[in-house]
């Protein structure tokens, strides 16, 4: 008698075909055989057609979530960071041009004075060792001189004599344009506390990097390849909305040195996006324009006809999305992640897997489904370099983290995304909460990189393009986890413990 085949699992194709909207936690991969290292994983990858990232990471454009600091900290770690719009388009492309501007891991906040101010206290240094004069006293004007808490503390007249009376002239400065490591070269080289970077053009006070700044980011992982544009500045993305007003702010944008745009929209198959993905691709031919959400393949076609360079797919995972459950609209996201682009890599549209993130094996799962990258809120919030303040509730230390479908959002105009800006009656499709503080993205992203790095290697894959490859081919292999195999798979039956993930 013939002996019957084992066979292991199930296909992707025939998993995601039997009518069920599967999330994350819902499935499981099946290991594979592993015949490389962990560091020979390859985690390059595609953002949209032309832009191209060392780590599959994009923060997502939340008012929460990506400013200039997000921006500035994910394209030094090789990802991206797209603006949020929640503001005035003035407002968006300034974020843009302080994040372009600079070539340093992280946004300082120099204390800046004029010539004619007086500083009564020891307070106005803050945390600062000095204090920078510029002609307007602000931080966009030409550097004049320093004022050092040390100069200051020893004055006798200190508290009736203007700055200019007493500041020195600054003693090295460097370019903007400076790498880190070329700033704490010079820190070294000089034996200085803090070295002012100033732009090429007109002498502006960009950034400040002090001696503490170092040994603190040297105190991180390694930096990888960082994004940069053809012009050597980092790679920023801006969001958009898809309304006639926005074709103003994009103009904004484009003039500030935007590398790719994403329109905005909780559901992105709808007139109003099609006539401006046409309207980028006409009027800003070199202008990558990313489309979206979606979570259908009927979608995604639309846009993909339209002329979109990348896609992104979610609707209703996020944490603070609560669109699935007002509107009874949305899918699954492990679903949605393989529909979507087992039609986009047809037409070599990169996909964007928008929410739903919550650990690193659900980044593996978002990328060995098809996506190239994974957008990311509220992994990212309660970073130091999300916007906001620190506060404490119930004794922890916390940041702000609100939905752009929530009330409080929508006051400040991201009712547009839900094509909700012309109702009189506004309906939330997000909640305000708040995330617990996570420090550096400096240092958790890297730590995250490589729990990916070891997914796939458990998986066989040795890149994205391996993993996409076993997929459709059927080597890899999947199952439906029952609600006791998803708790038997994370952490039970302990009295105590923590959990640290490095």
């Amino acid at each position: 008698m013939a002996e019957i085949p084992i066979e292991d699992g199930f296909s992707a194709t025939r998993l995601f075909n039997q009518g069920f909207s599967y999330t994350y936690d819902d499935v499981i991969f099946l290991p594979h055989y592993i015949d490389f290292a962990t560091e020979a994983v390859d985690l390059t990858t595609k953002l949209s057609r032309n832009i191209d990232l060392s780590i599959p990471c994009v923060a997502s454009p939340m008012d929460t979530v990506s400013e200039s600091s997000m921006a500035v900290a994910m394209a030094a770690l090789g990802g991206i960071s797209i603006l949020h719009y929640n503001n005035l388009p003035s407002e968006q492309a300034a974020l843009l041009r302080s994040a372009k501007s600079r070539r340093i891991p992280f946004v300082s906040d120099p204390i800046v004075k004029s010539p004619s101010d007086f500083i009564s206290s020891s307070s106005a240094f803050d945390a600062s060792p000095c204090v920078f004069v510029t002609a307007s006293g602000t931080a966009k004007s030409k550097l004049l001189g320093v004022v050092s808490r040390s100069d200051w503390e020893s004055l006798s007249d200190r508290h009736d004599s203007p700055l200019s009376d007493y500041m020195t002239k600054v003693p090295v400065t460097a370019s903007s344009r400076y790498s880190f490591e070329q700033a704490a070269g010079i820190i070294a080289a000089e034996k200085i506390d803090y070295l002012p970077l100033v732009s090429e053009l007109d002498g502006e006070l960009v950034d400040l990097v002090t001696a503490s700044d170092v040994e603190r980011i040297r105190g991180f992982p390694k930096l990888g390849l960082p994004s940069l544009g053809r012009d050597g500045e980092f790679l920023v993305g801006a969001a958009v909305g898809t309304r006639e007003q926005d074709k103003e702010r994009l103009e904004l944008l484009v003039k500030a040195g935007a590398d790719v745009v994403v329109l905005d929209s909780s559901q992105g198959n709808s007139i109003y996006q099609i006539d401006m993905i046409k309207y980028v691709k006409r009027t800003y031919p070199e202008l990558d324009v990313i489309g979206g959400n979606v979570v259908t393949a009927y979608q995604a076609e639309n846009l993909i006809k339209a002329g979109v360079d990348g896609l992104r797919v979610g609707m209703g995972s996020g944490s603070i999305c609560t669109t699935q459950e007002v509107c009874a609209v949305g899918r699954g996201q492990a679903t949605a992640v393989y529909k979507v682009a087992s039609i986009a890599e047809r037409s070599g549209v990169p996909v964007i897997a928008d929410g739903g993130i919550a650990n690193s094996g659900h980044i593996v799962k978002a990328l060995v489904l098809g996506a190239s990258t994974v957008m990311m809120g509220s992994f990212l919030a309660g970073s130091n370099e999300a916007p906001g303040a620190y506060t404490f509730e119930g004794g922890r230390r916390v940041k702000k983290y609100r939905g752009m479908g929530s009330l409080e959002a929508m006051t400040k105009g991201s009712d547009a995304r839900y094509l909700g800006d012309k109702s009189k009656l506004k309906i939330a499709q997000g909640v305000v909460g708040a995330v617990a503080d996570k420090g550096s993205v400096l240092k958790f992203i890297p730590y995250t990189m490589q729990a990916v790095k070891q997914g796939f290697q458990d998986l066989g894959a040795s890149s994205l393009q391996s993993a996409h490859d076993l997929l459709r081919s059927n080597v890899l292999r999947l199952e439906v986890r029952t609600g006791a195999a998803q708790t038997e798979g994370g952490v039970h039956d302990l009295v105590y413990y923590e959990k640290k993930s490095f």
